[in-house]
């Protein structure tokens, strides 16, 4: 009889109600359980439990795991009781007690440094619970129309949807109880039919309904995007990793059959063939487009410097964290440097449609405000070593300032003063999205630059000036229409990365040039290389990366209107509130960075030679001058705002680190030496805010400990910057 029991109470259990899969969520997350724990104790795979909570239908657990389960949530739910309303959205503000009453918000109206926070404002922001309302589509009888097998999570913008699109831009592709499965962008999860790879592209442009519309009128849609998950590797024969050998190549053999099979379908790959980023395509017919991109994270696609652990992610939180990334900058197409770069082109492509003419055909035209489809030499001083235009130097010639352009960012730093060493802390301010604000508003050269003997300096001008600017005197500075008198030892020069007083003529780009002039110096150029085709060409980039931080930032209860107290407060384990919306703020940043340095790409390997050409050569967007400008801008920037701190306070930054700038403080918080009065920063200071070009609070380490790790290296002027932010030094630093 006791059989029968146990059999009747198993019977029960195998059918025990469960919370929705929000609520399994909320409560594991509750109790600090990961899912590799839930997991383990209930002997399944990680992946499963995953799926459970994602409301996947066909994964509801059953039988002895449904019981386990159930009686797990069931004492979770004693412990963490669900609130009697729904969950509130992370607040817009976040109040402090040191906030001032009369705090006054930062300003919203657009500047080359603040940017325009009221169109990120005006961004329709998802809301920020740990997941958004699932999306149900029922399964299609049309033709043609891929299964909706399951619902899955999302917090993609829907917004308005192309129906060619309909699906999103990209899908992660995984196998799970033997089934193929797309996890789409906007919370569907499709049967995949494809049983080989060649098949798999075709499915996934006749039927799938994946892609991007194009980012300007002139542009193309972004072809569609499939992640493969190592079981999805697997299944269509893919290695899970690379071997060291393909590693090294960036690709698959010629012969792997993977490869071969494509030959045989007639689908082409791209010259960087079958890696981590592979573009499958066929040759266009008309302006219909074939091509469909890979990419496998378990082949390091998915850089962890620049997104984290996205790679490891269960394959529906990495449909969210890409598709996010996709919908507010671009689908990827690559790294996010090569992501950077070719969202410049979609937001300016080279060409356009022309007019009709007389038989009333378009022909293909310049796109004014681009940069062209045909590259351009850049002047000599501006080509970096080895390029083809200085294959006639004496080998091993080491160019100088007066030779070479070398606009890079700060990296200086100088021993305290014995007053600073009476303050108890250093405290780290930190530029938000440095670089894209120095990017903002520029006028940089479109074209090939034109030589120029003892030119005229013209600030509006781009391009670069030989000229010494060794006679500025930063102890005597103009700042506004006043000289003021300041302490000139304790500040860097402006005018090169290390800090250095210039000793004679040297390259500079025009901002260098114009903030001489600001100081209220002049100046007289031996000679220039400018370009008077020009125009803000990084404008509508600058705009777009803008808006995707600012929302994204918005999400996580960071927002433009704070006041500065509670902008810290906000600050403070922002990435916690939801760690994969913090994968794509790291993301946008990297995809900033990126992008500019790959306007001034190396040779990477390829058997090059100095003086030899190399591939990145032959693209309109190798453009060092670009990168030149918008780093001796942003250089600049942060410069000036030191200056007027200076003046104001009598304060002088002790390290300076690209766009982190420490200050010796009697307080741990910025507000302790930033100069606010009744909630008013310093007009053209620094300010605290999340809008590209305002700062933030880097990290505060104690004198004491700066003074130490200088002694321990026996280096008086190591860059403090480098290490405020969590005061970790090691001995492989060195004096770093």
């Amino acid at each position: 009889m006791s059989e029968l029991f146990d059999a009747v109470d198993a019977l029960v259990a195998s059918r025990s109600p469960l919370p929705s899969a929000e609520e399994r969520k909320r409560l594991r997350t509750a109790h600090g359980l990961t899912l590799d724990e839930v997991a383990g104790a209930l002997q399944v795979r990680r992946a499963t439990v995953s799926g459970w909570e994602s409301a996947k239908k066909p994964t509801e657990p059953r039988g002895p795991e449904r019981e386990a389960y159930a009686r797990l949530l069931r004492q979770l739910a004693e412990l963490y009781p669900a609130p009697e309303e729904p969950a509130a959205e992370v607040p817009a503000t976040y109040t402090s007690a040191s906030a001032p009453a009369e705090a006054q918000t930062v300003p919203a109206t657009p500047t080359p440094e603040t940017g325009n926070a009221q169109s990120a404002a005006a961004i329709p922001a998802p809301a920020t619970s740990s997941r958004p309302a699932r999306v149900t589509r029922p399964k299609s009888s049309e033709p043609g129309r891929p299964a909706a097998a399951k619902p899955a999570p999302s917090t993609t913008p829907a917004g308005d949807t192309d129906p060619r699109f309909e699906n999103g831009p990209l899908a992660v592709v995984d196998v799970e109880d033997g089934k193929v499965l797309a996890y789409c962008t906007g919370g569907l999860v499709l049967d995949v039919p494809a049983k080989s790879v060649p098949a798999l592209v075709d499915w996934t442009l006749r039927e799938a309904k994946l892609g991007q519309p194009k980012l300007s009128g002139p542009g193309k849609d972004a072809d569609p995007l499939l992640v493969l998950t190592e079981a999805a590797c697997e299944r269509y024969g893919l290695p899970t990793t690379l071997t060291e050998e393909e590693r090294l190549a960036g690709r698959l053999p010629e012969g792997h059959k993977v490869v071969k099979q494509l030959a045989r379908a007639e689908w082409k790959l791209t010259k960087r063939g079958f890696g981590p980023w592979a573009r499958i395509y066929r040759p266009a017919q008309g302006s219909e487009r074939a091509c469909v991109q890979l990419c496998i994270p378990s082949w390091h696609a998915l850089d962890t410097r620049h997104w984290g652990e996205a790679g490891q992610l269960p394959p529906a939180e990495l449909a969210r964290v890409l598709g996010v990334y996709a919908s507010r900058v671009m689908t990827p197409r690559g790294s996010t440097a090569v992501t950077g770069l070719e969202l410049m082109t979609a937001l300016h492509p080279a060409t356009r449609a022309s007019e009709p003419d007389a038989d009333g055909k378009r022909h293909s035209e310049h796109n004014p405000g681009s940069l062209g489809k045909d590259p351009v030499d850049p002047a000599p001083c501006e080509a970096p070593d080895g390029h083809p235009l200085l294959k006639d130097l004496p080998r091993f010639h080491v160019r100088g300032p007066a030779e070479k352009l070398f606009e890079e960012a700060y990296d200086w730093a100088r021993p305290m003063t014995d007053a600073e060493c009476t303050l108890r802390h250093l405290v780290g301010i930190d530029v938000n999205m440095a670089f894209a604000a120095g990017a903002n508003g520029l006028t940089v050269g479109l074209g090939a630059p034109t030589h120029v003997r003892a030119p005229v300096f013209d600030p509006k001008l781009p391009g670069s000036w030989l000229v010494d600017l060794s006679h500025v005197d930063l102890s005597k500075v103009k700042v506004g229409k006043e000289w003021v008198d300041l302490d000139g030892s304790l500040l860097p020069s402006p005018f090169t990365p290390k800090g250095e007083r210039p000793e004679g003529p040297a390259w500079y780009a025009t901002p260098t040039v114009a903030y001489a002039v600001e100081l209220g110096y002049e100046v007289r150029p031996v000679e220039a290389w400018v370009r008077r085709e020009n125009g803000r060409y990084l404008d509508g980039w600058y705009n777009r990366l803008r808006d995707a931080y600012l929302a994204t930032m918005a999400d996580l209860g960071v927002t433009a209107d704070l006041s500065p107290a509670d902008f810290l407060t906000a600050m403070d384990g922002y990435r916690d509130r939801d760690p994969e919306l913090g994968l794509v703020v790291s993301a946008v940043k990297a995809t900033v960075k990126g992008g500019l340095g790959k306007l001034r790409e190396r040779p990477r390997g390829e058997g090059w030679r100095p003086g030899e050409p190399w591939r990145a050569l032959s693209r309109p967007t190798w453009r060092p001058d670009i990168r030149a400008a918008v780093i001796s801008r942003t250089r600049i920037n942060l410069h000036r705002k030191i200056v007027k701190h200076a003046a104001f306070t009598g304060q002088y930054p002790v390290a300076i680190l690209s766009d982190c700038v420490v200050y010796a403080a009697g307080g741990e918080s910025p507000l302790d030496f930033l100069p606010y009065r009744e909630g008013k920063p310093l007009p053209g200071g620094f300010k605290l805010g999340i809008n590209p070009g305002l700062v933030k609070h880097e990290g505060t380490q104690s004198v004491l400990w700066g003074e130490e790790v200088r002694e321990r290296f026996d280096a008086p002027e190591l860059n403090l910057a480098r290490y405020i932010k969590d005061g970790t030094v090691t001995d492989a630093d060195n004096g770093e």
